[in-house]
């Protein structure tokens, strides 16, 4: 298959725009069924779609592409839930009220989704993050057509996935042009450009990211970006944890940043321990060989990274090859102090198995390290109960999404309290990716100001016909 021309994403965003005046009008119930046939169907073909993403990846059949594939069709279950409960609309009334300063006339508010929606695949993840991923099945959820941009990584991979989803989709009666796939890095920047794409959902490279991030606002109607983008989730040791079980630490954390050729958005790739560390001491008999990397791009990116870091003055190899052919693990270590003072070469993540151990002494230097560190997707703390780290705590809650107190920062669970989110360079807005709330970066609010009823949408009629939790008069009210 060639690239998609930029005549034919005009004519499939067109079609995702007419699509939109139908699928914004359909109601839960309906595109909650979408999406539960869309899940079907995956699960029906499983078998040859995990075979295709094998070989087109060289990820694991079982159990990294087989749970990736159940994770996927989890969570577009997960959104048919989040509809059909309802509080997704944020539906709120507020009655006229003559008596208040100034008066409040009949105002009713709702979300609304945004309009047709490009999504542009990630690499590492061919199934979850991808052509069915949670972008998508958040977008579809909430009435908005999609468009996605495959990642060249898995174009067969793409196209299956696709054709699942479209004949899916068909079948239980969604409109033509509520979605569609397209190919190639001109086609993908034709769609960012097109008026009929209300919003763009991204997860990628910090460089490709912040690329699509400013096109979108240069438009002449900007659009809201939404990316996920670069992540060292860093991790803190605390010296009562690391003398009293060093050993089971680092086997943790071998296991994590190790986990799929270390490329996962929440690799932990900092990690301060004390001075002496025990778990510094147990990381050399933990690494393993790991399979190639995604993608010849990736591969490069992760030996010139590696070659960056271990090539500044004070970095020490600690486990592993110094000179990576592209699969074998690295630990490298430094002290605080070097670190603050090459910080910019030694805090741009290194997407890979690889994870840079930071030496500190104290809680001034460790605190200095977390003061230094850019905005991330998680962060980590394995401590004693006996230790105080209320503030570190604190300090951490500023710097990342998802603050974890046992286990390690790979495992992103698909429920209705996740937070896959974080500030800059891991994303660029206050959203999350996975997760319940994902949904709330393709709506609108629109209120409606003393509306007749019979022109309200049914979640703000006073009736509450669809039974879904409404806010009324500032008193939250279950149906």
């Amino acid at each position: 298959m060639t690239d998609t021309t930029v005549d034919q994403v005009d004519a499939i965003a067109r079609a995702a725009k007419d699509a939109f005046a139908l699928v914004s009008k359909t109601d839960d119930t309906t595109r909650a069924a979408w999406l539960r046939g869309v899940a079907d169907a995956i699960d029906a073909d499983a078998a040859g779609l995990i075979e295709l993403a094998a070989a087109e990846t060289a990820l694991p059949a079982s159990p990294r592409l087989g749970g990736e594939l159940a994770r996927t069709t989890a969570q577009l279950r997960l959104f048919a839930k989040v509809i059909e409960e309802g509080s997704y609309l944020e539906a709120t009334i507020d009655h006229p009220d003559a008596t208040a300063t100034p008066p409040i006339p009949d105002l009713r508010r709702v979300l609304r989704p945004i309009g047709p929606v490009a999504v542009f695949a990630a690499s590492n993840f061919p199934f979850a993050f991808s052509v069915a991923g949670g972008d998508t099945a958040s977008a579809l959820a909430v009435g908005c057509p999609v468009v996605v941009k495959a990642h060249p990584g898995h174009p067969e991979t793409s196209r299956r996935m696709a054709a699942v989803v479209a004949e899916a989709l068909a079948a239980a009666g969604a409109p033509e042009g509520t979605f569609a796939l397209i190919e190639g890095f001109e086609a993908g920047l034709a769609l960012v450009d097109h008026p009929a794409i209300r919003a763009v959902g991204f997860t990628g490279s910090v460089r490709g990211g912040r690329a699509l991030l400013d096109r979108a606002a240069a438009r002449p109607e900007p659009i809201p970006f939404y990316g996920e983008l670069g992540s060292l989730n860093p991790v803190v040791i605390t010296p009562g944890a690391d003398a009293a079980r060093g050993g089971a630490l680092a086997e943790g954390l071998a296991g994590s940043f190790q986990l799929g050729a270390g490329q996962f958005c929440t690799k932990p790739g900092v990690v301060l321990v004390p001075e002496g560390s025990a778990v510094e001491s147990a990381l050399p008999g933990l690494l393993a060989p790991q399979s190639r990397l995604l993608t010849e791009a990736i591969s490069a990116g992760f030996s010139s990274g590696v070659d960056r870091v271990s090539g500044v003055p004070g970095v020490e190899v600690v486990a592993g090859d110094a000179a990576p052919d592209g699969t074998a693990p690295l630990v490298a270590a430094t002290t605080a102090a070097n670190l603050l003072e090459h910080a910019d070469e030694l805090l741009e993540e290194v997407f890979g198995p690889f994870t840079l151990l930071v030496r500190y002494r104290d809680e001034a230097e460790r605190d200095a390290v977390i003061a230094a560190l850019p905005g991330n997707l998680t962060a980590t703390v394995h401590h004693e109960e006996s230790e105080d780290v209320e503030g570190l705590v604190g300090t951490l809650e500023g710097l990342a999404g998802r603050v974890l107190f046992a286990g390690w920062p790979t495992g992103v669970a698909v429920s209705w309290a996740q937070h896959h989110g974080g500030p800059w360079p891991s994303t660029n807005a206050n959203f999350t990716s996975v997760g319940a709330t994902a949904v709330r970066r393709f709506q609108r609010p629109v209120a409606y100001q003393d509306a007749p009823a019979s022109l309200l949408p049914a979640a703000l009629r006073e009736d509450n016909p669809l039974g879904i939790p409404r806010r009324v008069d500032g008193v939250l009210v279950l149906p």
